[in-house]
């Protein structure tokens, strides 16, 4: 069985999707496509944007869906056997496997993107990344604190990513080094991700994930909050929308696909080595594909 996957924010890169814009009249369709839906010219920002252009929120979150699809529409020779995404790669999945078209999936992650950068700039927070801890020791020691701190990626096994206020994750940083982690490194990020901070624009979020049309899937998606395989329409909206304020358990999707079957992952779009090299770290001899 063969899982296609997709990476969130971080995977950006300068440059990204011009070579296809450029070869693909696929790719190149997608990228029109994307630029007559949003009003606005992404891919220009896309293929000549600074790193610092490509670090807004607004412009990150979109730029790495539509070069997803892009990537797929282009490369992919397969069909998957299952999706997942990491956070916003949620997104792509769902077009990958019908469940949304590429013009809804995009209209989604522009309004997330927006909803998202709003909480952040109202609200400062950060995240850090905690290394050489078991899960366990994370979410205790985060309890433990009176301030908003939560596990928020459980990227593979000993790294772990914290999130919440500036305070919280500080405070955070200190008690898990005392607690043991090799490291305690904070993120270079525009906010609190997958933290009670996002509740603004969960809420927001939660009305255009309601109002839109969500297909029968051709093949299962293992949805961040749950890392369990999901076909029902229904169950795939409510889980995307938890997820802006929910944990991404990717340690724990990697491990159930393994489980039910999955021989392969081909991560799609992106800088291609950011997922790659976490599943690797949850089985190293998991054969790994780069479109």
């Amino acid at each position: 069985m063969t899982a296609f996957v997709f990476p969130g924010q971080g995977a950006q890169f300068e440059g990204m999707g011009l070579d296809l814009f450029e070869t693909n009249e696929a790719a190149k369709a997608i990228f029109l496509k994307a630029d007559e839906v949003l009003g606005f010219e992404l891919s220009k920002i896309m293929f000549y944007g600074t790193a610092e252009e490509l670090k807004q929120t607004k412009v990150t979150q979109p730029a790495l869906f539509v070069h997803a699809i892009a990537t797929l529409r282009a490369k992919a020779e397969t069909k998957p056997d299952a999706v997942a995404g990491h956070s916003l790669g949620e997104f792509s999945a769902l077009v990958a496997n019908h469940t949304l078209s590429f013009e809804d999936g995009l209209r989604l992650v522009y309004a997330r993107a927006i909803a998202m950068q709003a909480a952040c700039e109202a609200v400062p927070g950060t995240m850090a990344a905690i290394l050489g801890l078991e899960n366990e020791v994370v979410e205790t020691v985060c309890e433990s604190i009176n301030d908003v701190v939560v596990a928020a990626n459980y990227n593979c096994p000993g790294q772990l990513v914290i999130s919440g206020s500036m305070s919280g994750v500080a405070k955070g940083m200190e008690k898990l080094t005392e607690a043991g982690a090799k490291r305690a490194i904070q993120l270079e990020v525009g906010g609190a991700f997958h933290s009670p901070l996002m509740e603004p624009a969960r809420t927001q979020l939660a009305d255009a994930i309601m109002n839109t049309t969500f297909h029968a899937p051709s093949c299962p998606v293992y949805q961040n909050v749950t890392a369990l395989p999901e076909t029902d329409p229904e169950m795939i909206k409510l889980n995307l929308v938890s997820q802006l304020t929910g944990a991404v358990r990717w340690t724990q999707t990697v491990e159930n696909m393994l489980k039910n079957g999955v021989t392969s992952f081909v991560e799609v779009g992106g800088s291609g080595k950011v997922l790659s090299g976490l599943i690797k770290k949850v089985d190293r001899a998991v054969e790994t594909i780069t479109l």
